[in-house]
């Protein structure tokens, strides 16, 4: 393992497709963070929910349904991580009715960073995002009023 280059640190979304109503315009950006090398895709999958709660996966060839293969470069993107609780996990906070894509990815990014912190006997613990609704409550509670 010490001759293998440093993993940065792992992240999951679940983005829900209301409606399953997919356009693709974020698949060209999460290309362009791949071909920049800013994250590498561990698993990319895509489940629907029916509207009686069944959730089923979705291949992802013609995902937005306009005749073209969408995510070619992603084809076989599946490193065992994702099993079945996961997509229940994901099924859990996507309204029936509606699709997900369940992305796994390593923050290339950060590699070099957490590989520093290894090499100094510091160990990432933990990790997480703060959902994006709750940091911009936060921030606008704190924005003096304006008059």
């Amino acid at each position: 393992m010490a001759d293998e280059q440093p993993m940065g640190p792992v992240s999951y979304l679940v983005v829900e497709f209301p409606g399953s109503k997919m356009t693709g315009e974020g698949f060209p950006i999460l290309v362009d963070l791949v071909n920049r090398g800013l994250i590498r895709v561990l698993d990319l999958r895509f489940i629907t929910k029916d509207f009686d709660g069944q959730t089923r996966g979705v291949d992802l060839s013609d995902i937005d349904r306009d005749g073209q293969f969408d995510l070619a470069i992603f084809e076989g993107a599946s490193s065992g991580l994702m099993d079945e609780s996961d997509f229940a996990d994901a099924s859990s906070v996507i309204e029936p009715g509606s699709s997900a894509g369940i992305l796994i990815f390593e923050n290339r990014w950060a590699a070099p960073f957490v590989d520093a912190l290894r090499r100094g006997d510091a160990e990432l613990v933990a990790a997480g995002y703060i959902p994006q609704d709750l940091l911009i409550a936060s921030l606008d509670a704190t924005e003096p009023a304006r008059s």
